[in-house]
C-alpha cells in the first residue's frame, strides 16, 4: 500500500525537489549573494514599509530551508494561508522563521474556511461569526509560532457587499484592536474592480491583494481600480501573476514566467507580488527580476497567445460570465481555478480544497451531450470540468504534502 500510495502521489503531483537545505544564516541583504542596492523597492501604501517588488508565496512548498534562503537573500514578505496544506504550510513557515529576528520579515495569512463564503458571488454567508473568525486568526498565529501577523486578509472578496459586511468589519476591528495583526486587507479573484473600490471605501483596510496578469481581459477596469486604491494610499499586492504557468493542461508549453512577472511590475501601482516559489531556481529567477524590469523583445513576443489548440490556456480570469449560461448553475469559475491549481501548479491538495467548496460530489457535466457556454478565454468548459472532477475520487490522504 505504501509503494502504491507513493506512486500515485508522485504521478499526480509531479512534485519537484524544493532544494536548499542546510544551515541558515540571517544575513542582511547586502551581505548575501544579492546586494540590497540591486533590488527595486516600493512603499506598501499607508504602512510606510519599503518592500522588495517580489515577495514569496509559500503555498507550493513544504521546505522551510527554501523559505529561510529567501529571507536570507532579501525577501521580506511571506504569503501563506490557513488553507494551504491543511494548515501545515503555516507550521512550515513557523519553522522557517524560528529564531529569525521578528522585525526582519513580514507574514501575511488568511482564513481558509470557504464554508463562510458563497463561492459563486463572493458574498459572506450566515455561517460567518465574529468569534469563529477571531478563533481562526488566533489558530494561524499559533501555528506560525508568532505573537501577531503583519497582514491578515479577508479571502475571496468578490463584491462590495462582502467587504461591507458588518460582522466582517467588526471582526477586523477586533483583529487590530487586540494586536492580532498590524494591518488588514482583502484578497480578490473575481469582480476585482468592485471589490478593490469597496476595500478603499470601507475605510478599515491597509492593503489589497488582487489577481493581476497579462492574460486578463478586464485589465483596463482593473488598473483604474488599482490606481484608485493606490491614490488612497493602500498597499497593492499582485497575485496570480503567472497566469496559470502553462498554456496547456498537458504542461508541454510553459508560459515565460519571468516575462509575466516583469509585465505585472511595469505597473508602478503594484507595490509587491507574491508568486508561489517551490524551488531554488524559481527563487533565483524572482530575485534576478528585482534588479531589472525591462522586457526584452523576445519576452514581449513570449507573452502573445499562441495559436491553435493552446489558445485557451489554463488561467481563468474569474469573470463569471459563464455562470448564467450554465443551465445547471455550476460554479464554473471555482472549478476553473481548481483546474489551474492542479494542472498549472501541480497542487492537487489546494485544487481539491477549492472544489470541495462548491459542494460537488460528481462530474456535473456527465449528463450534458454538448456544452453551449461561450467562454471569453476560449475554454472548452466541459472538457476541463471532466478533467478536474476526477480529483473527487482521490482519497485525501494521497494528496497530503
Amino acid at each position: 500500500m505504501q509503494n502504491r500510495r507513493k506512486f500515485i502521489k508522485n504521478s499526480l503531483l509531479t512534485l519537484t525537489a524544493a532544494g536548499f537545505t542546510g544551515k541558515y544564516y540571517n544575513l542582511p541583504a547586502q551581505e548575501s549573494g544579492l546586494k540590497e542596492g540591486k533590488f527595486i523597492y516600493r512603499t506598501l501604501g499607508k504602512t510606510g514599509i519599503k518592500i522588495p517588488i517580489v515577495s514569496m508565496g509559500t503555498g507550493n512548498t513544504s521546505n522551510p530551508g527554501l523559505v529561510r534562503s529567501a529571507l536570507d537573500k532579501g525577501i521580506c514578505l511571506l504569503g501563506t494561508s490557513e488553507s494551504y496544506q491543511n494548515g501545515n504550510n503555516e507550521k512550515m513557515v513557523g519553522i522557517a522563521i524560528k529564531e529569525v529576528p521578528r522585525d526582519s520579515f513580514m507574514i501575511m495569512t488568511s482564513c481558509g474556511d470557504l464554508s463562510i463564503i458563497d463561492t459563486q458571488t463572493g458574498v459572506i454567508n450566515s455561517s460567518f461569526t465574529h468569534d469563529g473568525f477571531i478563533k481562526k486568526v488566533k489558530a494561524s498565529i499559533s501555528r506560525l509560532g508568532v505573537e501577531y501577523v503583519d497582514i491578515y486578509i479577508q479571502p475571496f472578496a468578490g463584491s462590495r457587499e462582502s467587504v461591507f459586511n458588518k460582522s466582517v468589519i467588526k471582526a477586523f476591528e477586533t483583529i487590530k484592536s487586540e494586536g492580532l495583526a498590524k494591518y488588514t486587507g482583502i484578497a480578490t479573484h473575481r469582480n476585482e474592480p468592485e471589490a478593490i473600490r469597496a476595500a478603499v471605501d470601507v475605510g478599515i483596510h491597509d492593503v489589497i491583494m488582487t489577481s493581476y496578469n497579462f492574460r486578463k481581459t478586464n485589465n483596463k477596469d482593473l488598473e483604474d481600480a488599482i490606481k484608485y486604491a493606490a491614490d488612497a494610499d493602500l498597499g497593492i499586492i499582485a497575485m496570480k501573476t503567472m497566469a496559470g504557468a502553462f498554456w496547456d493542461g498537458e504542461r508541454t508549453k510553459p508560459i515565460n514566467t519571468r516575462a509575466a512577472l516583469k509585465w505585472v511590475l511595469q505597473n508602478e501601482n503594484i507595490h509587491t507580488t507574491v508568486p508561489d516559489c517551490s524551488s531554488h531556481d524559481q527563487l533565483v529567477q524572482n530575485l534576478e527580476i528585482m534588479s531589472d524590469l525591462k522586457l526584452t523583445e523576445e519576452e514581449i513576443k513570449d507573452l502573445k497567445t499562441p495559436s491553435g489548440d493552446l489558445t485557451s490556456g489554463i488561467y481563468c480570469q474569474q469573470c463569471g460570465e459563464c455562470q448564467p449560461q450554465c443551465p445547471h448553475g455550476v460554479d464554473i469559475p471555482t472549478l476553473m481555478r481548481s483546474y489551474m491549481y492542479a494542472f498549472g501548479h501541480c497542487n492537487l491538495p489546494h485544487a481539491k480544497l477549492s472544489m470541495v467548496s462548491t459542494g460537488l460530489t460528481k462530474n456535473p457535466c456527465s449528463e450534458c451531450v454538448n456544452c453551449n457556454i461561450n467562454c471569453k478565454m476560449g475554454f472548452d468548459i466541459k472538457k476541463k470540468i471532466e478533467a478536474i472532477t476526477r480529483i473527487i475520487d482521490i482519497p485525501q490522504d494521497f494528496l497530503l504534502v
